[in-house]
């Protein structure tokens, strides 16, 4: 199966980043693909984090589901969503959301990003808990391949990287492919972003795709992008460090099978 990873450097305007969004995920279809994800926070990198509360949309209505739907139709993609904020329990956080389109534009899953990320070095700081509601439940997805493989996915979104248990979950759960759409931090990205998507494949005997933001956005924040597929053995199939892109990457099941059955480790758990 071949999928796509879009890379992005949102901006604070929503109509730029939808046309640039489009403008990739057309590429990605030209291309081949038949699962492209977009990045975390594709539809804004906002000057304040208070911004999210504007875009909020209620589930299953509004301009940013529409254009995922309509372009998962119009180009025939399985495609997740990045995050786009929708309407919490109050007025004053927002769901930090995975949406997950068929080729026919129906959504078919959504994934409320669990754990929400908290950073003070002195320098940056971040509390994501300020304006996004957690969320508490593991998602995943079935994806029948063109070729006529059915591929179960797990979703993740970001900061989840760290919490090894989520993907263990999806791994108990029979996932053969782990999404992970992100903005990383420049700062923390290039310590621990390759480390942890490595290992996330390694321990799980999984694909893992991971869609990110990369470069300088309006609000000065930088983002570490290096978007890219790693298979089941924790080899990186592809990349690419920064700017606006899509990296492409053919993911082969019966390699996941192979080393599955070489390294049964899944088998081995006893905890």
């Amino acid at each position: 199966m071949k999928v796509a990873a879009i890379q992005m450097v949102s901006c604070a305007d929503v109509q730029t980043n939808v046309t640039q969004a489009g403008q990739l995920l057309q590429e990605a279809a030209d291309a081949g693909a038949e699962l492209a994800v977009l990045p975390e926070y594709f539809c804004l990198m906002g000057h304040s984090d208070v911004d999210k509360l504007a875009l909020a949309e209620p589930y299953g209505a509004g301009p940013l589901q529409q254009f995922l739907a309509s372009a998962a139709r119009e180009l025939g993609l399985w495609l997740v969503g990045g995050t786009i904020p929708l309407a919490a329990s109050d007025a004053a956080h927002v769901c930090n959301s995975t949406l997950v389109y068929a080729p026919d534009g129906i959504c078919v899953a959504r994934y409320d990003k669990i754990h929400l990320f908290c950073f003070d070095n002195g320098v940056e700081c971040y509390d994501e808990s300020v304006v996004l509601q957690a969320g508490q439940q593991p998602t995943h997805f079935d994806l029948d391949a063109r070729d006529g493989q059915r591929w179960r996915i797990g979703l993740s979104v970001c900061y989840d990287l760290r919490f090894a248990e989520l993907y263990r979950a999806y791994a108990s759960a029979g996932a053969h492919l782990l999404l992970v759409p992100s903005a990383f931090t420049y700062t923390t990205g290039q310590d621990h972003w390759e480390v942890l998507l490595r290992a996330r494949a390694i321990e799980n005997l999984a694909f893992v795709l991971a869609a990110a933001q990369g470069g300088v956005h309006d609000n000065r924040r930088r983002t570490w992008g290096h978007t890219m597929a790693i298979d089941p053995w924790g080899r990186v199939l592809a990349q690419r460090d920064q700017s606006a892109c899509v990296v492409l990457a053919e993911l082969d099941f019966a390699q996941l099978q192979a080393c599955r059955a070489q390294l049964p480790a899944l088998q081995h758990r006893a905890l």
